[in-house]
């Protein structure tokens, strides 16, 4: 059986978009849990839309502490793109919708250069 040809051929490491979240606070357990839901489904649709090209990675401020306090951000949510350990870009929220995808995308190109 030849495996380049059942299976694409992808990047050895793709650029990975890690989102970092807040911990989820004490208020209305339904409302965390809708907020959860609802930014798990905007990853999902981003993921689906960034392909192969750019991994998306969740890491929670209350799980990951560490990693989200690494980036020395300016408070979260955040998400910070990076390819093999270095930092291309990074901005403050949630990353939304499909021009966010198109600007990620073009990011990762740019840096490509």
């Amino acid at each position: 059986m030849f495996l380049p040809a059942i299976f694409p051929l992808l990047p050895a490491h793709p650029a990975m978009l890690l989102v970092l979240l807040p911990t989820v606070g004490s208020g209305v357990q339904q409302e965390s849990q809708l907020a959860r839901t609802a930014t798990n489904r905007l990853l999902h649709g981003l993921q689906l839309r960034l392909g192969s090209a750019i991994h998306v990675l969740k890491v929670d401020e209350g799980s990951h502490p560490a990693v989200v306090h690494a980036f020395e951000g300016q408070g979260v949510p955040a998400f910070v793109l990076l390819r093999e350990g270095a930092e291309l870009w990074r901005q403050q929220g949630l990353p939304e919708g499909e021009l966010m995808a198109a600007l990620l995308l073009s990011k990762l190109e740019e840096a490509g250069k």
